[in-house]
């Protein structure tokens, strides 16, 4: 239905506007610009007058003006004195288009693949509005070290800065950017590699699928963790044909038989996704050994680094003598996941293949977030995030180790030194999906662990509690409503004393 100058349709047209988010001026603005990009104004439609529609939308007269203004500058409206504010007479109001008539494609028999018949991860999009939201991958905002990134992103925004940026990089990267990887970020997992064994990615999910593309082919012997992330098992599934899952134990990934017979496997040794495990340094030795044995190339997936407070045991990166190790980082964890910023550290061989395979799907990452990125390591930002974040998190995880044996005394847990997550494992017969749907009906998320195993019910009775999302002051709150389902469930109770996994 067209817009007139009808008040209630005007207050439709706004709906109710966000005190707490963007600039009031740019939500009248947006909302007035796709208005006109849907064709719901008449030709030559009068607006409100400034006055009129500050009272409509309960906001000073100025933002209207402001607003009002910027969309005449811009040829979206005109100003006829003593007449009003119009829509310009050149742009033309659409029609309203209905589905068209006829067959449908059966499109299920055009898919080469079915990714969406995997299992997959899923969160809530509301998940802020949850008030005790344990969930891994996600960012307490007071974490994020908002006056820094702004101050990064105004010196990555001066004329000099945006000449070097906007330009089509191809295949290549900020340069600013892996020069503050290889200076600052890579040495602290005990990595120094060139500039040419360096490639920027949209965070560490792209590097996986890449190198997967790159790596692995339909016959192709792969192997990834069990338990895994969900993701990297989901696109080796859709990759080869011939895929084994490698057993896991208190420290890691296990170098045995089946790992040796594979031609390239996906591990997490920082912390071992999902349980956190951090692999010891003989055990780390004892892989590279088998892999070099048995010619195994090895792709490390070390998403959440950087976070410990005491020294970390060398990356498995760094203690590689003949380039068998493909390194995988990102921003993500330490930063903010919306960032997209993640890398790959490999021989130049390979990063060269990346880079065209890169350039075949989307040239190369955003620029500008690259050299903001850059910026914000420059600025000695980064340093000082990870020491105050590093130390808000362990407190965290201080806080959770103190109650979880006392609000939860039946069930196990872990959680290794520099890990954002503990993961949790109840008695026999507990179904941690059915108490995760229950939690969230209390306002308490936390996440089923039966997602990160091929078979599902050998993670049944599992499920990870993220710290990184809530904040300090909520997770004794939280953790009790979560306890307070537990028995209600009959669930039994445990014989003897808690114990971590």
């Amino acid at each position: 239905m067209a817009i007139t100058d009808h008040a209630l349709a005007w207050t439709q047209l706004f709906g109710e506007l966000d005190r707490s988010g963007l600039a009031l001026h740019l939500q009248i603005r947006r909302a007035i610009v796709t208005a006109i990009e849907r064709g719901l104004f008449t030709a030559e439609a009068r607006l409100p007058s400034t006055r009129q529609l500050a009272a409509l939308l309960g906001v000073a007269r100025n933002t209207v003006v402001n607003a009002y203004q910027q969309l005449i500058d811009e040829g979206f409206l005109v100003a006829h004195e003593r007449s009003g504010i119009f829509l310009a007479p050149d742009l033309a109001v659409s029609e309203t288009r209905g589905p068209t008539p006829g067959r449908s494609i059966a499109w299920s028999r055009r898919f080469a693949v079915r990714p969406a018949q995997l299992r997959q991860i899923t969160k809530p999009r509301d998940w802020l509005d949850y008030p005790y939201p344990f969930l891994f991958g996600q960012f307490d905002p007071s974490l994020f070290p908002a006056n820094d990134w702004r101050e990064s992103v105004r010196a990555a925004s001066g004329v000099s800065e945006i000449n070097a940026w906007a330009g089509d990089l191809i295949d290549e990267d900020d340069a600013d950017l892996v020069e503050q990887l290889r200076l600052q970020v890579l040495p602290r997992r005990g990595i120094f590699a060139s500039a040419d064994e360096v490639m920027v990615t949209i965070g560490s999910q792209q590097a996986l699928s890449l190198l997967i593309q790159l790596l692995v082919g339909r016959d192709t012997p792969a192997g990834v963790e069990d338990p895994s992330y969900p993701d990297t098992r989901n696109m080796l599934t859709l990759a080869t044909a011939d895929l084994a899952t490698l057993a896991i134990d208190r420290h890691g990934v296990v170098p045995d038989a089946a790992f040796a017979s594979r031609d390239v496997a996906f591990v997490t040794v920082g912390h071992q996704c999902p349980n956190t495990a951090v692999m010891p340094l003989e055990r780390r030795r004892a892989l590279l050994e088998a892999a070099r044995r048995h010619d195994v190339v090895l792709v490390e997936d070390d998403y959440e680094a950087d976070l410990a407070l005491a020294d970390e045991i060398p990356s498995l990166k760094s203690l590689d003598t003949d380039g068998r190790v493909i390194y995988v980082g990102s921003f993500s964890k330490v930063l903010a996941p919306g960032l997209r910023v993640g890398y790959v550290v490999a021989p130049r061989a390979v990063i060269a293949e990346l880079r065209v395979l890169r350039r075949l799907m989307l040239r190369h990452p955003p620029s500008n977030n690259q050299r903001a990125t850059a910026m914000f390591v420059a600025l000695g930002h980064y340093r000082t995030h990870l020491r105050r974040t590093a130390g808000v998190l362990e407190e965290r995880a201080v806080r959770i180790a103190s109650l979880l044996p006392r609000l939860l005394p039946a069930f196990r847990w872990r959680r290794d030194p520099g890990a954002t997550s503990f993961w949790v494992e109840g008695p026999a017969g507990l179904d941690a999906r059915d108490l995760s749907v229950r939690a969230r009906a209390r306002g308490v998320l936390i996440e089923p662990g039966d997602i990160f195993y091929a078979d599902p019910e050998a993670g049944r009775a599992c499920f990870r509690l993220g710290f990184a999302s809530i904040r300090t002051d909520r997770i004794e709150a939280g953790l009790t409503r979560l306890a307070d389902l537990v028995t209600p469930a009959g669930i039994p109770a445990s014989q003897g004393m808690p114990e971590q996994v």
